[in-house]
């Protein structure tokens, strides 16, 4: 039996609104992340549980992670020491964006409940790999940064801060809990800025 849904293209708009929807929600419960953003509990608002785990290759090589659907688990792979950190919540926030917009959720309930009567319901888990360039690794990816770095969260921090100077950038990532990099291509994404590869130089654009 399978939960994931098969791919179709998601507009970045869509993908924001979708991240957006999540901090909405949280809001009118009143557990509104608070900064620096701990992307497991956002996992927790979800109902979904975190786990730092030995995950074992495959025939295919090295697993960053996987989602036991049935189970509402999150397995990191706690032999990649580049998850950690920033690059942490990061890797947390791309598996929500996964449970988000990749595994039908009315299916796993529906499974779920199945499960609980008795009925022998097996589902796959969903396999996430660090070198896996496919187009679902894109919107996870875009996903995870819409949700920790929030346009509305950005344009309250970039307040009294040059978005041209790395230490007003560093600051920022610093309060947002995210890597650098995280941030500057958030930025880019959101045309706030623009970033020459080669001399490192930022350049503002219109917002």
């Amino acid at each position: 039996m399978s939960v994931f849904r098969p791919f179709q293209f998601i507009s970045k708009l869509d993908i924001e609104a979708r991240a957006l929807d999540i901090w909405l929600k949280m809001a009118e419960s009143d557990s509104q992340p608070e900064l620096p953003v701990d992307a497991s509990i956002i996992a927790e608002f979800l109902d979904l549980d975190i786990v730092w785990d030995n995950i074992p290759e495959d025939e295919e090589g090295a697993i960053a992670a996987r989602i036991l659907p049935l189970e509402k688990l999150i397995e990191i792979n706690e032999n990649i020491p580049q998850l950690r950190g920033g690059f942490g919540e990061s890797t947390i926030a791309h598996e929500i964006g996964h449970w988000v917009l990749h595994i039908d959720t009315k299916k796993v309930e529906s499974y779920i409940r199945l499960k609980s009567r008795g009925v022998d319901v097996r589902v796959k888990p969903f396999l996430c790999r660090s070198s896996n360039l496919a187009r679902i690794e894109w919107q996870a990816q875009y996903f995870a940064g819409c949700l920790l770095m929030p346009q509305h969260i950005l344009t309250e921090l970039q307040q009294n801060k040059d978005l041209t100077k790395w230490q007003h950038l560093y600051k920022m990532a610093e309060e947002l809990g995210v890597t650098i990099s995280n941030l500057t291509t958030r930025l880019q994404d959101l045309g706030w800025i623009s970033l020459d590869a080669q001399t490192r130089k930022i350049y503002l654009r219109n917002q």
